[in-house]
């Protein structure tokens, strides 16, 4: 790598240890510990295992809040029973306040930014990985021991402005029991371990159903072999979550808060765990 004399890192094009792109919190934001949710693909619920973890966190005594950076299609303000809210303006400042939902989590994303939560966004993606920098940088986050990062699915610009630009403390990758599951599981692995961000451990969702009259698990998408994809990679299994229609009820409700799943539990408890760890 050739040796830098300019020292204006703005305009190089090489990736050297003297390049910081952090984004800084505006002056009237607090956020201790940042946690992204991954995947290397979609429909694997992500946006469930953001939901649950920060309520979760929340019911355990933390400070939580999510930034839904899946611009182009967001789930969280649906979940959380608040897509009919609008974002507003700090009075006097070019910032944001985030919708609060009853439980006191912090939320934004797009959907409180538009005149109609149905309006598409169509965006090229560097405006798509602007908008999520500005959810960090002009939102007044208050008091956050824990934000959750919902991300779009893949290793795109907006994964990589994420992983560039806030100081993520750790992710947790998403997976579902398809036999596609290696292929989602590495490509997230190896993003991470590119940016030097450390993988806290996998979910896996749908992993199974219990039938309600014999309580027997029935794996609808074929054995899991979650365990030992993680085992090659070195990284732990934090929860398998079933299918549940209780839970997809409250959801589609608006009510996630409400959702007491025990296999969440534990994840949520590794989360927590940052908290003891020196910054």
């Amino acid at each position: 790598m050739a040796e830098c004399t300019s020292g204006n890192c703005s305009s190089c094009d090489q990736n050297c240890e003297k390049r910081d792109l952090k984004a800084n919190l505006n002056p009237k934001s607090s956020v201790r510990k940042v946690i992204g949710i991954v995947s290397g693909k979609g429909g694997v619920g992500k946006s469930l295992v953001t939901s649950l973890l920060a309520s979760q966190v929340n019911k355990d005594g933390f400070h939580t809040a999510i930034l839904d950076a899946d611009i182009t299609g967001p789930s969280i303000p649906e979940s959380f029973g608040v897509g009919e809210h609008r974002a507003q303006a700090v009075e006097g400042e070019d910032l944001l306040n985030p919708i609060v939902t009853d439980s006191g989590i912090q939320l934004m994303s797009m959907n409180f930014l538009l005149q109609n939560e149905t309006d598409p966004v169509i965006w090229r993606g560097p405006v798509i990985a602007g908008a999520v920098k500005q959810f960090w940088t002009d939102v007044v986050w208050n008091d956050v021991d824990f934000m959750f990062v919902d991300m779009p699915p893949g290793t795109g610009d907006v994964p990589l402005t994420v992983f560039q630009s806030l100081p993520v403390d750790g992710i947790i990758v998403v997976s579902s029991p398809q036999q596609l599951v290696r292929v989602i599981v590495e490509k997230a692995v190896n993003m991470a371990n590119m940016m030097n961000i450390p993988i806290l451990g996998i979910v896996e969702n749908m992993s199974y159903v219990k039938c309600p009259d014999c309580g027997k698990e029935i794996t609808v998408f074929g054995k899991s072999n979650i365990d030992k994809i993680a085992e090659s990679f070195n990284i732990p299994v934090l929860a398998r979550l079933p299918m549940e229609e209780g839970v997809s009820r409250l959801v589609d409700e608006g009510d996630v808060e409400s959702v007491d799943m025990e296999e969440i539990k534990s994840a949520a408890k590794v989360v927590e765990s940052l908290m003891k760890k020196k910054a």
